[in-house]
């Protein structure tokens, strides 16, 4: 671990990691805010889970550059959560996950996050991204978010005609829109002013425009740090024997992980310093929500919004993220009447935005054109999230992902040649499986009945137990028909 802090023995290395860390703090802080609102737990949570993955996970080896915190693409499952077993059972959900993270990383399975289907991962971010623009649009509205995703669809006609009729409901949409449009247009505007991140920039505005018209929108709720803490009581932890709670945590902890490990193989590729340690970084994050779940705050994972930045903004060593959280944890003790002053359109347009980065439209047109199979398991994915739920959507994915998987694996070529005898030698190579059964079955049937055959499956790399029950009771059955068709055509012709 000390090794990767070796850097700040280089003149310059430790100011520019502060300058790093200032950088990341104005990137995290209205999205520690924004993702806590729309998780529908206190803002306060959120920060807490920022400053943990800051201070806590930020000194852990691991990535040395990553940065975690709250993430949107939990949002969507700690909302549920919270809905079906209340906050103070989210607590011990997240201690759990992060329990259940330490585990796998101590034995060492933080590698094999690695192997889960990339279309899987694309699907349930982009499903994760549909779940959330559409509830952040209500409440961009100011109106409140029907539960499921289908009833999200639904309520668009009748949120649309509520804006339309003017009124708060279009004020409050408006600094919406108006939050989404400076983060779009910000990063064309000069060098100079993207010094400040569009996040940052875009909910300041947003606020110092509402404080200045007077405008009656709906603000973030404010009850200080420490009140905010909600440690999980033994009730809280006696509700994870529950078959539902239990399912929860697992989705927390596939998530979470995949998300995490994704995110540190995305950073590696963006500096030439240290690689990470997948099974190192794995405990790290457990031991992150094991703190937040302690804490009764949201589950964190590695951000790659936070951890770019921290890397364009020139970071070296582990210092950068330990500052930031730093910066949070002082932000939220002496300024906590600056997060009640944010209208909360414009954090969901920040949600909006960052849902609308989390659907991969860049990669359909490739995969339409190269891997129309990955296609259907990205589309699949993320349309069972929207209308079912997070962790069943996944599950999914991972199924359709598994199968097809098994399918392209299992080539298998049958053909045949004629022997002496007017025997058939019927030749098997590749894979055969019970997927590849029917046409392996329609070509065998398709031979002659009145000539014996012979089965060669020396170049067979795999036979599974269907296929040879299958064959064996083909050849017995094929060459008894041919036998007796044989027997029949040498008795003499009664006439």
């Amino acid at each position: 671990m000390f090794s990767a802090f070796s850097p700040l023995g280089s003149p310059g290395v430790a100011r520019q990691d502060v300058l790093a860390s200032l950088v990341v703090f104005l990137v995290a802080l209205p999205l520690c805010v924004g993702v806590a609102v729309a998780s529908g737990v206190p803002a306060e949570l959120g920060l807490i889970t920022g400053i943990v993955g800051g201070i806590v996970v930020g000194a852990m080896p691991g990535s040395a550059l990553q940065v975690s915190g709250p993430a949107a693409g939990l949002t969507v499952l700690v909302f549920e959560a919270v809905r079906e077993f209340g906050l103070g059972t989210l607590g011990a959900i997240v201690l759990a996950t992060g329990v259940l993270q330490i585990a796998l990383g101590l034995l060492r399975f933080g590698r094999w996050f690695r192997a889960i289907s990339v279309a899987v991962v694309q699907g349930m971010l982009a499903g994760i991204g549909l779940v959330l623009i559409l509830g952040q649009l209500y409440t961009m509205a100011g109106a409140e978010q029907p539960s499921s995703g289908l009833d999200k669809i639904a309520g668009l006609p009748g949120l649309a005609a509520d804006v339309v009729d003017g009124g708060t409901v279009l004020l409050s949409f408006g600094v919406g829109l108006g939050t989404i449009a400076v983060l779009v247009l910000w990063p064309k505007l000069p060098a100079g002013a993207r010094a400040v991140p569009a996040p940052l920039a875009a909910v300041a505005l947003a606020t110092a425009g509402t404080l200045a018209g007077g405008a009656d929108i709906a603000t973030v709720q404010v009850q200080g740090l420490v009140d905010a803490v909600d440690l999980p009581g033994l009730d809280d932890l006696s509700a994870l024997g529950g078959a539902a709670a239990l399912g929860t945590v697992l989705a927390f902890t596939l998530i979470a992980s995949a998300e995490s490990l994704f995110s540190a193989a995305a950073v590696d590729r963006m500096h030439d310093g240290p690689r990470t340690h997948y099974d190192k970084e794995l405990v790290a994050q457990g031991t992150g929500n094991a703190v937040c779940g302690v804490l009764g705050a949201l589950p964190m994972t590695a951000v790659i919004v936070r951890s770019s930045a921290n890397v364009r903004a020139g970071a070296r060593t582990p210092l950068s993220r330990i500052l930031h959280g730093v910066w949070l944890l002082l932000f939220a003790v002496a300024l906590p009447g600056a997060i009640g002053a944010i209208p909360l359109a414009a954090l969901a347009g920040v949600l909006v935005h960052a849902g609308c980065k989390l659907i991969p439209l860049g990669e359909l047109a490739p995969l339409w054109r190269e891997h129309r199979g990955e296609l259907l398991v990205l589309a699949v994915t993320a349309v069972a999230i929207v209308t079912t739920n997070m962790f069943e959507g996944v599950l999914l994915g991972l199924l359709l992902a598994v199968v097809k998987s098994a399918w392209e694996t299992s080539h298998v070529h049958v053909g045949t040649r004629e022997l002496t005898g007017g025997r058939v030698l019927v030749t098997l190579s590749g894979n055969a499986t019970f997927l590849r059964l029917p046409r392996i079955l329609e070509t065998l049937e398709a031979l002659p009945k009145d000539r014996p055959a012979e089965l060669d499956l020396s170049a067979v790399r795999h036979l599974d137990h269907a296929c040879r029950v299958a064959l064996e009771s083909w050849i017995t059955r094929h060459n008894s028909d041919a036998a007796r068709g044989a027997a029949r055509a040498a008795q003499p012709d009664p006439a």
